[in-house]
């Protein structure tokens, strides 16, 4: 099977011996690494153990893959977008919480945070990063007026 990802480099996925697929909300299972190579920048070949079929491969479409963060961090690269995960985020010196997770688009990314029991998108482009402090992990940004108000309802 192809797997995509955004680590930031070409990678053939070498010394990682399990990935964990998404098998229903906040539930992963582990699958050993048979085999990878380079297809292209952001792709990999992959074969799991176990999964022998084109049926098996197909369950997988759209799946989340994850590895462990020691992993993680052995591969992506320091300018990857994922790296920012963990990071906290920081408008005019206000903490709005934790990157749970990063959604790249074409133009921008989207740092997902979870505040009060809800989901905020926030967009980190030329016009809202301030800066990136990586030895204190936290992402400075400016943000529009109303941009936080949309979500929280102040």
């Amino acid at each position: 099977m192809i797997l995509l990802h955004s680590l930031g480099r070409r990678t053939s996925l070498r010394g990682i011996d399990a990935v964990f697929i998404e098998n229903g909300k906040d539930a992963f299972l582990p699958y050993f690494v048979k085999s990878s190579r380079i297809k292209s920048e952001k792709e990999i070949y992959l074969a799991l153990e176990d999964v022998t079929s084109r049926e098996a491969a197909l369950r997988m479409i759209q799946k989340e893959v994850w590895m462990e963060e020691k992993d993680f961090k052995k591969l992506a690269s320091g300018s990857a977008p994922i790296t920012l995960l963990g990071y906290h985020l920081i408008n005019k010196e206000e903490d709005i919480g934790e990157i749970v997770e990063i959604i790249e688009q074409p133009h921008q990314v989207l740092c997902k945070i979870l505040s009060g029991g809800k989901e905020i998108l926030i967009p980190l482009h030329d016009q809202t990063l301030q800066k990136i402090a990586h030895k204190n992990r936290k992402v400075f940004v400016s943000l529009p007026h109303g941009l936080l108000e949309m979500y929280t309802g102040g």
